[in-house]
């Protein structure tokens, strides 16, 4: 790549998951992506003059956008995502090489540059083997959440199952210290992948406001901030179309769509919580999450830590990262053949094409490196799907889990043998595994369509070292 330039790298999987990474003003290199060759690039012309250090990274994370989308939609941006587009270099053929592709997971991956079998954050939670409940990616028995202006928090959250660090970390950590590490999201699960074990602010959505955690400690700025500029100011907003209707590519009203609470299946969306009333409820905080008001939230939340901390102004090279949620909300509850999805994407061309003005102001163009990505993609309804005449359907997993228990009567198992079905993975009672694989797995998991093989955690480690994918894993306690 040449200094100045961006670059945008697409990440497919069968379902077109995506992804994208753009650079502003620095060079750097991106490994190929296992099962690709590199492209063999003519020998470069002697450097005259080593490019400057970027005095910040920006890492860019938009939840759930599909590689497809920058195909379809980018000739009606003109802001920050046309930016990437024109100025960058576009990874088109990229792929995550692994089944599990949920936030927490490829949040984890992006930042670390390593798989899940080595950062050791492979679901967004899953069952925990000693107390027997589900456990959050990040949630930390030994950490404990606080929130800012007032909001009252519980529990506890910490990066301390990501098993190697950070790029944050590793930059930090050349730079003796130097470094300021500053992620926002509205996942908690997002924004501490991002960061890693240690950072100088980490801050995420919940209860109506923002919080942190102890292992990172509260900022004041984001506090006034938050105190300022409360989410709740964002109720009685609607959200409205941008584009012209005829610039839409889909039905009005998408098939199979499930909406937040409050809201029609058409445009316009308020923002008046489930009553509609004059007082934000729960409701409320659903469909601001799910609206571009809360891109737009995150934006300025960080142009005002660039603003305060003086990010990218110092004598170190400091790191920024915003993980946008809400086209996750949106592509969950419309799915992605959807108005709402194309018209998030066009309020957040426009949020970026902020974002990156406020960065040329006060870092200065050629100084700061940027690197947009996606976590994962999404699969269209399946009853936008049974229209296109696909085998598709929903798949109810209490009735999985009595089929496996039929299946499983002539190994004379206890009851229940199946623990719990939760992520996409079935966790088997305690001894059950061991006791397949000596009668053979395989006789009891041809009974299941789209099933792939039974295997331990060790050996689904095993596969996943070696880039194997798979539908399912098999996992004990």
């Amino acid at each position: 790549m040449l200094r100045g330039e961006t670059c945008i790298a697409r990440t497919t999987r069968k379902c077109l998951l995506a992804a994208a990474f753009a650079v502003f003003g620095f060079v750097i290199s991106v490994p190929s992506v296992h099962g690709q060759t590199p492209t063999r690039r003519p020998a470069a012309a002697p450097a005259t003059k080593a490019p400057a250090r970027p005095k910040l990274v920006v890492l860019l994370v938009v939840d759930q956008m599909r590689g497809d989308y920058v195909d379809k939609f980018r000739h009606q941006w003109t802001g920050g995502l046309r930016r990437l587009v024109d100025e960058g270099a576009w990874f088109h053929e990229a792929a995550y090489p692994y089944a599990t592709t949920e936030t927490c997971v490829g949040h984890a991956t992006i930042s670390t540059g390593s798989f899940p079998a080595s950062h050791g954050m492979v679901s967004n939670s899953w069952l925990d083997r000693e107390s027997r409940k589900m456990v959050a990616c990040t949630a930390d028995p030994n950490a404990k959440n606080s929130g800012y202006a007032g909001v009252t928090t519980k529990g506890g959250d910490s990066a301390w199952r990501m098993e190697v660090p950070s790029f944050a970390e590793e930059l930090k950590f050349q730079t003796n210290g130097a470094t300021r590490v500053v992620t926002f999201s509205l996942k908690a699960r997002a924004a501490i992948t991002m960061a890693g074990h240690k950072a100088d602010a980490v801050t995420w959505a919940d209860a109506g406001g923002w919080v942190t955690s102890s292992v990172y400690g509260p900022t004041p700025f984001v506090d006034q901030y938050a105190k300022a500029h409360p989410v709740k100011d964002d109720y009685g907003k609607t959200w409205t179309p941008t584009l012209p209707r005829n610039s839409y590519w889909y039905d009005e009203k998408s098939t199979g769509s499930v909406p937040p609470e409050g809201w029609d299946l058409t445009f316009p969306h308020s923002l008046r919580g489930k009553a509609g009333g004059d007082v934000p409820d729960p409701a409320f905080y659903e469909q601001w999450a799910s609206s571009p008001f809360s891109d737009t939230y995150l934006t300025r939340f960080a142009e005002t830590a660039v603003d305060t901390l003086g990010l990218g102004q110092g004598g170190g090279i400091d790191f920024l990262a915003i993980s946008y949620s809400a086209v996750d909300y949106v592509g969950h509850a419309f799915g992605p053949r959807s108005w709402e999805i194309q018209d998030i994407l066009v309020r957040l061309d426009g949020d970026l094409a902020d974002l990156f003005a406020h960065l040329d102001k006060k870092v200065g163009r050629g100084n700061y490196v940027v690197a947009l990505s996606s976590d994962h993609g999404v699969v269209p309804t399946p009853e936008d799907m049974q229209k296109t005449g696909a085998d598709a359907g929903l798949f109810r997993l209490t009735e999985m889990q009595e089929r496996m228990e039929k299946a499983l009567e002539p190994f004379n198992f206890p009851k229940p043998a199946i623990a719990q079905i939760a992520t996409g993975e079935v966790y088997f009672a305690p001894d059950v595994y061991e006791r397949l694989k000596q009668n053979d797995a395989a006789r009891c998991s041809r009974n299941f369509p789209r099933r792939a093989s039974a295997k331990s955690p060790r050996d689904a480690k095993s596969d996943s070292s070696r880039g194997r994918q798979r539908l399912f894993s098999w996992p004990q306690w």
